[in-house]
């Protein structure tokens, strides 16, 4: 063992005192840090083994008071950007809380109720729309949805906006049998379509763009039901 020095130590004349914090910081970092705790125990609440699960949801949308079913639920996991469809993971639900500036289930009713509002911008819309078809790729390297499930995305995300052209849309994918799937490409291409043909006369449709197949069929089988 080395042997203990003789010399003394030096100290300075006029040790500096360590910054006291104010009150307002000491507030603030207490605040912060309730709100932290909150929010985590408003995941616990839903959360089953580390994880909200479907189940959770389901719990979670009745403390909401909105169905399942209701988009705002899937806006809210685009709010989180949630990376598996029906799960929410406590790293997503404390980041996007912290967005929302929630940390009670009476803030988060609120936040989740404003959502349409914010979503509906233009600058938000079209990554809400996307996020929405890449939510519901459930397999690993999965890049297509199947025809049943976009059907019903289709009508939940666009219906209330273009309610005939979905209507309309969803009768041709039912019957058609060219395609059992949806890519992003088509996805995309369906509000592009919404948003710019006139309806229903179709007029300013030129097949020769780089519209989907599916689409030009859509287009012919519209025409068709008309003659």
């Amino acid at each position: 063992m080395p042997r203990a020095s003789k010399r003394k130590l030096s100290v300075p004349p006029n040790p500096s005192p360590s910054p006291v914090k104010s009150s307002a910081a000491r507030s603030g970092k207490t605040k912060t840090t309730k709100g932290s705790d909150r929010v985590d125990n408003m995941f616990y609440k839903y959360a089953n083994d580390g994880i909200i699960d479907p189940d959770g949801i389901m719990t979670l949308c009745d403390d909401l008071k909105m169905e399942h079913t209701d988009i705002r639920i899937l806006m809210l996991a685009w709010k989180l950007n949630a990376a598996k469809l029906g799960y929410f993971t406590q790293d997503e639900w404390k980041t996007g809380l912290k967005t929302l500036q929630v940390d009670t289930l009476t803030k988060l009713r609120k936040a989740v109720s404003e959502l349409e509002k914010e979503v509906n911008t233009p600058s938000n819309f079209l990554e809400f729309y996307s996020f929405a078809f890449r939510y519901h790729l459930t397999e690993e390297r999965q890049k297509n949805v199947d025809m049943e499930t976009s059907c019903e995305l289709v009508n939940l995300i666009l219906g209330s906006e273009y309610r005939s052209q979905v209507d309309l849309l969803i009768d041709y994918l039912k019957i058609q049998s060219d395609f059992k799937v949806v890519n992003l490409d088509q996805w995309v291409g369906f509000l592009r379509f919404f948003k710019e043909i006139s309806f229903p006369d179709l007029e300013n449709y030129d097949d020769t763009q780089a519209w989907p197949t599916i689409l030009d069929n859509f287009v012919e089988w519209l025409k068709a039901k008309r003659r």
